[in-house]
């Protein structure tokens, strides 16, 4: 009998409980303990997007660095959006993409803004002249632990347009300029199906997303056009420091005990995005550490 392992042992994960920290909106990759993993040191890509154009909202930090670093390694070039006090972020995004021979190209946008998201996309089809995969993941979210009493018409108003009328908007505008066989993967969560009181409207768009999803992929199926949505559980992002009241346990609530590295989700985006899930539409993919899903 050989004594080669049947698998390689997995990294260990950073686990609860974390040092308190609170950050300002829209938070910070720098200062956070423990530092977040994106797949800098662990993605190795296999050539499974080569050539293709992708298009990422909210690709400067978190999830949607780990997107477009996987995507880069896997062969494709990268436009992605990041807000204007993202610069700085945006730019170690831009520069994992180039390290892995790709073009980068950041893009400050506020996709709450129906002018902005029409000019992302005429930029996306002036550098390529079409888009292979948009992924919508840009996000908002603020906990309010004294319930709805507390959500103001403010913050309702920028949760909805940046959760909900961007991904409209720019899976409207795309869509002419995405050929067969391209895809468009939304960012759901785990709070479209449990939400926690604290995010009741943030999950009610997580919520609507799902079911945004599932209806777009039927309209467009006959156009070779798949659309699909990872929900994640609990991510260690710039978002949580920056929206939520107390970091020192986030993620222990999760079967596995601790909250997900970005680059645990990277992989769910670069499967539905190739050609290895040529046959896979209107699906949500649950990365959600074990919560069990109705």
């Amino acid at each position: 009998m050989s004594d080669t392992p049947r698998s390689q042992p997995q990294p260990r994960r950073p686990e609860p409980d974390f040092p308190q920290q609170d950050q300002e909106h829209p938070g910070w990759t720098g200062p956070m303990d423990p530092p977040p993993d994106h797949g800098e040191d662990s993605y190795r890509g296999s050539g499974r997007l080569q050539d293709r154009k992708a298009v990422l909202t909210g690709g400067d930090s978190g999830i949607g660095r780990a997107v477009a670093l996987a995507f880069a390694r896997e062969g494709a070039d990268v436009l992605f959006t990041h807000l204007p006090e993202e610069g700085e972020e945006a730019a170690e995004t831009a520069r994992l993409v180039r390290d892995a021979g790709r073009t980068a190209v950041a893009v400050p946008c506020d996709i709450r803004e129906e002018e902005q998201c029409r000019r992302l996309v005429e930029r996306a089809v002036r550098e390529w002249g079409r888009i292979d995969i948009l992924v919508n993941n840009a996000a908002y979210q603020m906990a309010q632990p004294d319930g709805i009493a507390a959500i103001t018409t403010e913050q309702f108003d920028r949760v909805v347009r940046t959760n909900l009328y961007g991904m409209f908007w720019l899976s409207k505008m795309a869509l002419p300029h995405i050929p067969k066989g391209g895809s468009i993967i939304n960012t759901t969560s785990v709070q479209a199906y449990r939400p926690s009181p604290d995010l009741l409207d943030y999950a009610m768009t997580k919520g609507a997303i799902a079911t945004f999803t599932q209806g777009l992929a039927q309209m467009v199926a006959a156009d070779g056009v798949r659309v699909n949505a990872v929900a994640p559980g609990p991510v260690w992002t710039p978002l949580i420091p920056a929206t939520l009241p107390d970091t020192t346990e986030f993620g222990k609530q999760s079967p596995l005990g601790r909250p997900a590295q970005p680059a645990e989700m990277a992989p769910a985006y670069v499967f539905l995005a190739s050609s290895e899930a040529s046959y896979i539409t209107a699906e949500i993919v649950n990365a959600t550490g074990g919560s069990p899903i109705p």
